[in-house]
C-alpha cells in the first residue's frame, strides 16, 4: 500500500463481519480498485475473528488489495496481514515492526495532530491517519480535523495520509483536493442506498476525476 499520484480508495469493514459480509465485500471490490481493506472487529476472541477474516482476506488478495488488521498486531501475524492499524495506544509502532518485520503496512492514528504524525513519521510509520473530517455514524469522533492538515502535511512529508472519518461520494473532493494519498471509508460505503458497488463506483469516479 503506497500512494500513487492519485488518491486511492481504503475501505474499513463494519463491525458485524459474518453473515454475507463475504459477498458485499466481493461486490465492493469487484466494482472498481480498492487499494486497502481493513477488517475492525471489537469484543472477539482472536480464534473467532481469524476465523472471521479468513474468507475476507481471501477476497482481498484476489482483487489484489491491501488486507490491514485493526488495532490487534497479534491477529495481524497469525493472519500474516499484509498491515496493521494502530490507534494511540493500541501498541507500539517499535514493537509492530518488530514482530510482522520490515515488508508489511503500519499505519497510526494521528487525529488532528500534527506534533503525532510528525512522531510517527519518525518512527517509522508507513502512513498516518488523520480526522474525523466530518462527523461519523461508525464510531464516535473525538477529534476534527480539516483538509489544511492534509495540505501542511503532503507539503511537508513523503509518507502518505489517510482521511477519515463521515467520508461519502458527496462529501470527498476537498480531501482529496487537499493531498489526501487515501479516503477511509466505511459506512459510505456499507450503508450506500445502492449497495457497496455503487458507492465503490461512485467513488471511483470522483477520484479519476470524473
Amino acid at each position: 500500500m503506497s500512494a500513487d499520484p492519485a488518491c486511492q480508495l481504503y475501505i474499513i469493514s463494519p463491525l458485524e463481519t459474518g453473515g454475507d459480509f463475504p459477498g458485499r465485500l466481493r461486490e465492493a471490490l469487484a466494482a472498481a480498485p480498492v487499494a486497502a481493506f481493513q477488517f475492525r472487529v471489537k469484543g472477539l476472541d482472536q480464534h473467532e475473528a481469524a476465523r472471521l477474516a479468513a474468507p475476507l482476506q481471501a477476497i482481498c488478495a484476489e482483487y489484489d488489495t491491501a488486507f490491514i488488521v485493526n488495532d490487534d498486531i497479534a491477529l495481524a501475524a497469525r493472519l500474516d496481514a499484509d498491515g496493521v492499524h494502530l490507534g494511540q495506544g493500541d501498541g507500539e509502532l517499535a514493537e509492530a515492526r518488530e514482530r510482522l518485520g520490515r515488508d508489511v503496512q503500519i499505519g497510526i492514528t494521528c487525529h488532528d495532530s500534527r506534533h503525532l504524525a510528525l512522531e510517527a513519521g519518525e518512527a517509522g510509520a508507513d502512513y498516518v491517519a488523520f480526522g474525523a473530517f466530518y462527523p461519523s455514524e461508525t464510531k464516535d469522533t473525538e477529534h476534527r480535523a480539516y483538509p489544511e492538515l492534509l495540505s501542511w502535511w503532503s507539503s511537508m512529508v513523503e509518507i502518505p495520509c489517510v482521511a477519515i472519518g463521515g467520508i461519502t461520494a458527496a462529501n470527498a473532493a476537498p480531501l482529496i483536493a487537499a493531498g489526501a494519498d487515501f479516503l477511509a471509508v466505511s459506512g459510505g460505503v456499507w450503508k450506500h442506498a445502492g449497495g457497496p458497488a455503487a458507492a465503490v463506483r461512485e467513488f471511483s469516479e470522483i477520484l479519476a476525476g470524473g
